[in-house]
């Protein structure tokens, strides 16, 4: 019968739940319990594979340590993958240094990468980092390698190094074509695609047109004034000026950057930035005191000239203005960006990884349900949202050495 569990535990390996299954869908003792747990995780049964991990994990007894750890840790996978962030991280550490006292130093790092991917989630890019360093890259198997290499690709987009990131994603392709998983080449076959999908729009003389990351990248270190609308800021190479907490003051400055050259009406200042219907002398007048702040906090970098329709941006030391803005300008955009990477989302993991309030994210939330743009499954707790279609089945779900190993 343990040649039972030995295959099975192969078959997982190579990507093959089907396979495993066949081999301990009727038994009930804890090595096949946590089979079975992993390969109906693979299959997207997540409920399902919860529940089995954890009667595997009370089934192994007070001597099968390692055993118990490794079941934690594939649950933690789970719950990575469900979006459930706020999982007790303490649990995985636990689970993680016995497998190290233990010598299981692949599911030990294992454990470490799956930490790291959920510090990436919530932006915490220097403690996700930290702890890929920690960990080493030596004898890690393919499988493992590639989570690894698509965490250091995942880093490298988020801090816009897409030279480091091609080459991150390089180093996962050949290692995913090494374990012979669909699954992970698919992710890796996902994760390029990033690179090469219109990140953003410049907006620049009256035109505008789409630029993919490595060209962000590169606008980033140009001499141009450039007002950003993913961070609210306008900067100069290494000069920013932070306009995020001031919103009508950054919506003047990007009518302005806009309109560049030329310059703007005040009727379509107040227009834009008051979102006023009918103008009137209030308005004028106010629209006075906020270009005079705005000309304040832009002083290093241009000044701003009343013309006799309106006013015009006058940059310093660059003869170029251009707007950087999102490909898609919804509303509720940086949530909408979260929800497409084809996982369940639950609103308290949005809220964790947006730094923003539950229920303002619920609010949003229901927003775009009501437009169609989410969709949601489950009740209370067990709610999550995400945009169709349903993906048919989560990637990665996998140990990079047979559970039951010892």
């Amino acid at each position: 019968m343990e040649s039972l569990i030995t295959a099975a535990a192969r078959a997982l390996e190579a990507g093959d739940p089907l396979g495993a299954l066949n081999r301990v869908a009727l038994r009930n003792d804890a090595p096949s319990l946590a089979l079975r747990g992993i390969a109906m995780a693979q299959l997207g049964d997540l409920a399902k594979a919860k529940t089995l991990l954890r009667s595997a994990a009370r089934a192994f007894g007070p001597r099968e340590a390692v055993a118990r750890a490794r079941c934690v840790v594939a649950e933690a996978e789970i719950a990575l993958v469900s979006r459930d962030l706020s999982w007790p991280v303490k649990t995985l550490a636990a689970a993680r240094a016995t497998l190290e006292r233990h010598g299981d130093l692949a599911n030990a790092a294992h454990a470490g990468h799956i930490e790291a991917r959920r510090l990436l989630l919530l932006g915490r890019l220097d403690e996700a980092e930290r702890t890929l360093a920690a960990l080493g890259n030596s004898a890690l198997p393919p499988a493992s390698q590639v989570v690894r290499e698509l965490v250091i690709a995942g880093i490298a987009i988020r801090r816009l190094r897409t030279t480091d990131a091609r080459t991150a994603l390089d180093r996962a392709g050949h290692a995913a074509r090494q374990a012979r998983i669909p699954a992970l080449m698919a992710e890796v076959d996902s994760a390029n695609l990033i690179l090469d999908t219109p990140a953003a729009r410049l907006i620049a003389h009256g035109s505008e047109h789409p630029l993919l990351l490595g060209e962000v990248e590169r606008l980033a270190s140009s001499t141009a004034l450039v007002v950003d609308t993913f961070h609210h800021v306008v900067r100069r190479q290494g000069v920013a000026v932070p306009l995020g907490t001031r919103p009508v003051l950054f919506a003047l400055a990007r009518l302005l950057a806009q309109a560049w050259p030329a310059d703007v009406t005040r009727d379509r200042l107040i227009g834009g930035a008051f979102q006023a219907r009918h103008v009137d002398e209030s308005h004028r007048a106010r629209l006075r005191v906020e270009i005079g702040r705005l000309r304040t906090q832009l002083k290093p970098l241009a000044d701003i000239s009343a013309t006799k329709q309106g006013f015009v941006l006058a940059p310093r030391k660059t003869r170029d203005v251009l707007v950087l803005a999102r490909p898609n300008e919804e509303k509720h955009a940086a949530l909408l960006a979260f929800l497409t990477d084809g996982e369940p989302w639950s609103s308290s993991a949005l809220a964790l990884a947006l730094g923003i309030s539950p229920r303002t994210v619920q609010r949003a939330l229901e927003e775009l349900a009501r437009s169609n743009k989410v969709q949601c499954f489950g009740h209370g707790r067990a709610r999550r949202w995400m945009t169709p279609p349903v993906p048919g089945f989560p990637t990665g779900l996998l140990l990079p050495t047979p559970l039951l190993k010892t």
